[in-house]
């Protein structure tokens, strides 16, 4: 009897801990492209009770959450949330960047070796071959091959870096028939629920009467001037202030791109979200699924309007409203306990540097064309030819052929320009690749640095800007409009992390964290093996409850 005793107990001690009903049946990964931290509490009051307030206040809240790299692009940020590591390790170094062999710039998740599916463009030659590590996604499929995992996005790195080397379909919007495809690397032809969502023809319902206040415009207090010279004009606007009319932007030859300029993509993107959950049947079995969705809009009315405009508080009063009906979605389709969300941004933004200027703060510009031409001409006159090979992203590459071939000082030509550049304005610190790798432990900017150089695709100097700067490319009026991100600053780096769902406690957690911290932790809420480049670690107020 005693012996039986023993196996009894021990059967359940051992299977316990690895029964599938620990885990959730749907992890949903929304990435916000461009999300400061405190748009959650500076338009609080107007949101609904079942969007960002429900996820704040009923699950985990990780207040103190910052990127630990640079550049802090859509890109880099969508791999780092995934892989759980850094660019030197993952490789997708910024959205676009010099490529040594075919002497272009590349985007991050270009492929000419796939071709469109579902349009005849070409913006379907586009997978995640430049990702040189794994994903959360991928750690799934590979230990669960009948685990499904479907990624969408706007933007095409929004949708591929998510899902991964394994997933079975990811689809970002196309620019010219307004329909979502995807590319050869998944699938020789999209599903017939895809189908027959694009045969809806959503965007033209979408861009009907007009972008609008959701409430009056007069208690947008949380915001600046309707009419702020620090803003972009949309085509055939001559003043940026409410409302947009849509039917304009809809007769438009460019109203696909405009289109995204609005917070109607959002429910585009919501609607296409709700359609992948019934027609994939995602968490619809016991064997976990993921579904990674990216709202890539945000990020291009931030571009456009900065944080501080009327235009980007609707574009979250509205989006909110989007993360209501997708919870209520889940509710219904997966059950209320049976699902597990995170939320979270690829990167913020920093104020409109002119603003910043205006009000005498801090900030300002760099206008490349002021210093490029005279730094290549002292090169012309120290060595004898220009040694610039390509300049992006704040790295200089260099023409490391023509410097052998003239056997010139390597060290001696770095040396140069560093000093050189570290004269211009706006400029705080300046790197060299080598010298990437003597970081000490007390050098918070060269490690953010290097956390962000990989050697094949960054270039050989590398230098970052003061706080509230940005790189322009020429001094006119425009370029003293709308603004952008990458820094290490944390108007860039503080974003939001929210929690929500099955096995996720109710929790303020001011703990420092890192945006790496999100993939470890999921591979414990999945009872997996940590994916193969993981540098981040698992966030234990969450998982120790």
């Amino acid at each position: 009897m005693k012996y039986l005793f023993f196996v009894f107990t021990f059967t359940i001690g051992f299977t316990s801990p690895g029964q599938k009903s620990t885990t959730p049946r749907l992890v949903v990964g929304i990435v916000v492209d461009q999300m400061c931290y405190e748009y959650l509490y500076r338009f609080y009051d107007k949101y609904s009770e079942g969007g960002f307030k429900r996820l704040m206040s009923g699950g985990t809240n990780c207040r103190n959450t910052l990127y630990n790299f640079i550049p802090t692009y859509t890109g880099p940020g969508h791999a780092s949330i995934y892989t759980g590591t850094t660019p030197n390790n993952h490789g997708i170094v910024a959205n676009d960047w010099y490529d040594r062999d075919t002497k272009r710039e590349i985007n991050c998740v270009e492929d000419s070796s796939v071709h469109s599916i579902g349009v005849v463009s070409d913006y379907g030659k586009f997978s995640p071959l430049n990702l040189k590590a794994n994903t959360i996604t991928d750690q799934l499929k590979l230990t669960y091959p009948d685990a499904k995992v479907v990624s969408i996005s706007i933007k095409n790195r929004g949708a591929i870096l998510p899902g991964g080397h394994l997933s079975d379909g990811s689809y970002w919007f196309d620019f010219n028939s307004g329909d979502f495809i995807t590319s050869s690397f998944y699938t020789e032809k999209l599903p017939n629920w895809v189908n027959k969502f694009n045969e809806e023809k959503h965007v033209d319902k979408l861009m009907k009467g007009k972008w609008e206040t959701y409430y009056p415009i007069d208690t947008y207090t949380e915001s600046g001037e309707d009419n702020s010279p620090y803003e972009v004009l949309l085509p055939g606007k001559t003043q940026p202030i409410f409302p947009y009319d849509m039917d304009m932007m809809r007769n438009s030859i460019m109203k696909l791109t405009q289109f995204v300029h609005t917070p109607f993509a959002n429910t585009f993107l919501t609607d296409f979200a709700i359609e992948a959950i019934c027609s994939e049947s995602l968490g619809k079995d016991d064997q976990s699924d993921i579904l990674a969705i990216s709202y890539s809009t945000p990020d291009i009315i931030g571009h456009a309007f900065g944080p501080y405009s009327k235009e980007i508080e609707d574009t979250y009063i509205r989006l909110d409203l989007e993360l209501k009906r997708l919870l209520e979605t889940l509710d219904e389709k997966i059950g209320k306990k049976e699902y597990t969300l995170f939320l979270t941004a690829d990167h913020a933004v920093v104020p409109v540097p002119q603003q910043l200027v205006d009000k005498g703060l801090p900030g300002g510009y760099l206008f490349l064309d002021q210093y490029l031409p005279d730094l290549r001409e002292q090169l012309i006159s120290k060595f004898g030819a220009d040694l610039i090979e390509s300049h992006m992203n704040l790295n200089i590459y260099l023409n490391n052929n023509l410097i052998a071939m003239k056997e010139l000082d390597q060290t001696e030509i770095k040396s140069f320009i560093m000093d050189e550049v570290a004269k211009w304005e706006g400029v705080k610190r300046v790197f060299d690749s080598k010298q990437l790798y003597n970081t000490s432990v007390d050098d918070e900017w060269k490690d953010m640095v290097r956390k962000g150089y990989y050697p094949k695709k960054s270039g050989d100097i590398m230098y970052i800007l003061k706080p509230g700067y940005l790189p322009k490319s020429t001094d006119i009026e425009s370029s003293h409009k709308g603004t952008s991100h990458g820094s290490a600053y944390s108007y860039d780096t503080h974003v939001p992390l929210l929690w929500y769902g099955k096995r996720i406690p109710v929790v303020e957690d001011y703990t420092r964290l890192e945006i790496t911290d999100i993939t470890p932790t999921l591979a414990h809420l999945l009872n997996l093996q940590l994916p193969n480049a993981v540098t981040g670690k698992p966030i234990q107020r969450i998982l120790c409850k």
